[in-house]
């Protein structure tokens, strides 16, 4: 193992006390709370390996769990886990500082999926996919060779319902993310801590907080999320005159009726 992939305990220091006095942060750490409750997501014994690319979204999960780790009367760890693409740029040392100033166990894994990308990649087609494909496989093995058994993504409520909106618009499924579920190869438990949390309140607290956001330097980052962003703006639409819209359309997701849907194999099951 390298000695940039190997497990660091940082200096021990707890994350700064400031946080807990931050009103929006208690806001946000009761929406997991209440999701850790609702769907049972950490329990006795855990080792969680915590993904965290350098986004507010992953900085502010590990600094949310982190908080109600100490608050638990459960006993899990904490891993924190960075995966480095390769892209030009990406300023992993950011990163790798926010872990030891805060104190937190962490592992950097370098890879060269950027490299493999270019390679492999056909003219015309999505970096996102292969990308996603080789980060997830590596976060995968991080969490194998770290002995964790669970792995939390930092996906927020947003990111829930606009999934579920872009396989209805261009899949034609009816399906989201779940906030637990095995993972493909059968050993890992992948949890979404953030599912109830709203994207605009983690931006504001990131703001508030400071937080060392670095860029993920994809180099088509601004146009491979088109179809995304055109949900995001629908949504945007939608609440001016809707203002509930968002936890209307995730409630749905915990609400399903399946006699009033159209898919055969469901009418067999019942």
């Amino acid at each position: 193992m390298s000695e940039s992939e190997k497990v660091d305990r940082g200096d021990k220091k707890k994350p700064s006390a400031e946080f807990k006095e931050n009103k929006l942060f208690r806001k946000l750490r009761h929406g997991v709370g209440k999701a850790i409750a609702d769907f049972g997501l950490i329990e006795e014994g855990d080792r969680i390996a915590v993904a965290v690319s350098g986004g507010k979204d992953s900085y502010a999960m590990l600094l949310l769990l982190e908080d109600l780790r100490r608050r638990a009367p459960v006993t899990f760890e904490l891993v924190a886990v960075n995966i480095d693409s390769g892209y030009p740029g990406y300023r992993t040392d950011v990163i790798e500082d926010f872990f030891r100033k805060n104190g937190f166990s962490y592992r950097m894994v370098p890879s060269q999926h950027y490299a493999i990308i270019k390679e492999k990649r056909r003219p015309g087609s999505s970096y996102c996919s292969i990308c996603s494909r080789l980060k997830r496989g590596e976060l995968y093995e991080a969490v194998r060779t770290m002995g964790c058994n669970k792995l939390a993504l930092g996906h927020h409520r947003d990111d829930f319902i606009e999934t579920l909106l872009l396989n209805q618009f261009f899949v034609g499924s009816l399906k989201s993310m779940s906030a637990s579920m095995l993972a493909d190869n059968g050993i890992t438990t992948v949890i979404r801590p953030l599912v109830y949390l709203a994207e605009e309140d983690i931006t504001e607290f990131s703001r508030q907080a400071g937080l060392p956001v670095v860029c993920c330097c994809c180099p088509v980052s601004g146009s491979a999320d088109l179809q995304r962003r055109r949900m995001k703006q629908l949504l945007m639409d939608l609440q001016a005159d809707i203002p509930h819209v968002k936890n209307s359309l995730l409630k749905a997701l915990s609400n399903v009726h399946p006699r009033h849907l159209l898919d055969p194999s469901l009418r067999r099951e019942m």
